[in-house]
């Protein structure tokens, strides 16, 4: 980078900025670069803050408006990509709250209500302009769609046809978000549907959406779940369920299936086993989330479940991400009188970011088939 840029900008050329650079460098982004994933740096202590706080002062001073970049979603997968998150100093702060999470429980059944209302129920106006007419938070299936749309419906068919779903059938959906699924399945397959979800928002809309069909929807922690269910789902609720609660939440779903039962989990997965949840990620957009590993899974489901299919949809994901970016954009006009400019800045940031992580191929979407006792003969499970 020439030497006149630092001085257009008043940037002086000190430590911060020399390593700064240099780590954005090894992904090939400059500074002031004029590239579309180059980075405009208007603060000079921008190098500075996000050397000393990582990935939070890399976030924070984006809300802060002391940096732009023309396609956040390419600067995240080259910065994924070369692995610029392992090189960053860990904050104080940071390696306390990952202390925490291996001592205390983030996801107790107090705590669990917390990502709730603090996004969850940020609008119904907010989500019902970003997602889908089925109000889908959760990874579309792009095999053949062209819209978020027939992406979103197609995932649900899938959902539906992976678990063999019946006529007269009882389904149970754990984290039913805005009731989009239940609706689905239970006016296309004929089947009962109970729902639940920890945000208010969410089962206002939800039973709105399902009235007049067999569906029930309940404000309610998974862990107080006790019936009979002959298939159960649960799209991108697992992901706040937290590592010390995965063999709670399995054995919960095998409490509540029938033996012949197909259980189907669409979440996020880490390719890592550890508890370093993004701490922009978890002040600002999911409190308490964790990302499971094939690890946890497979231990925490071993001796309760046989695995009948584990498929990776995870590409797909970034392809979500950015239709939803492209209908917030879209929507913010009719937003902005509610939301601040800080949080449309946080939320485009947030879009972008996780959008580049999937590119990146550095998290994924797993969609696991698992029966009680195994399905005599197996099954076919559709792609």
């Amino acid at each position: 980078m020439s030497s006149s840029c630092v001085e257009d900008l008043s940037i002086p050329d000190n430590q911060w900025y020399r390593i700064a650079s240099e780590m954005l460098a090894m992904a090939g982004i400059e500074v002031n670069g004029t590239r579309p994933f180059d980075i405009r740096v208007k603060n000079p202590d921008f190098f500075k803050r996000v050397l000393q706080d990582g990935s939070l002062g890399l976030g924070e001073s984006y809300m802060d408006n002391w940096w732009e970049c023309d396609r956040l979603d390419i600067f995240f997968q080259r910065v994924v990509a070369a692995g610029l998150e392992n090189k960053l100093p860990h904050h104080l702060k940071d390696t306390l709250r990952i202390a925490a999470a291996r001592l205390t429980n983030l996801q107790s059944r107090k705590r669990a209500w917390i990502v709730g209302k603090e996004h969850y129920d940020l609008g119904n106006d907010l989500f019902s302009k970003m997602l889908d007419p089925y109000m889908q938070y959760s990874c579309g299936y792009w095999k053949e769609a062209t819209t978020l749309e027939q992406a979103q419906e197609a995932k649900l068919k899938m959902i539906c046809d992976k678990l063999q779903l019946r006529p007269g059938q009882r389904l149970l959906d754990i984290g039913c978000g805005w009731g989009g699924l239940a609706e689905y399945a239970a006016r296309n397959y004929g089947v009962s549907v109970f729902g639940v979800t920890i945000s208010a928002e969410q089962q206002k809309l939800a039973q709105q959406r399902c009235d007049g069909l067999d569906v029930t929807i309940l404000l309610q922690d998974y862990r107080d779940l006790n019936d009979q269910f002959d298939r159960i789902v649960s799209v991108g609720m697992f992901e706040h369920v937290g590592p010390k609660n995965y063999q709670t939440y399995f054995e919960v779903v095998k409490r509540n299936i029938k033996p012949d039962g197909l259980f189907l989990l669409h979440t996020i997965g880490a390719n890592r086993t550890d508890l370093n949840v993004d701490p922009w990620i978890d002040k600002y957009i999911f409190p308490n989330g964790c990302l499971p590993s094939v690890k946890h899974i497979a231990q925490t489901t071993e001796g309760l479940f046989v695995m009948e299919d584990w498929h990776n949809i995870g590409t797909d994901y970034d392809r979500t991400l950015m239709a939803w970016h492209e209908r917030f954009l879209k929507a913010w006009p009719n937003l902005a009188e509610k939301y601040s400019d800080r949080f449309y800045r946080m939320f485009t940031y947030y879009l972008n970011a996780c959008a580049g992580a999937f590119r990146a191929r550095d998290i994924q979407l797993w969609q696991v088939v698992l029966s009680p006792n195994g399905v005599e003969g197996g099954i076919r499970v559709p792609r």
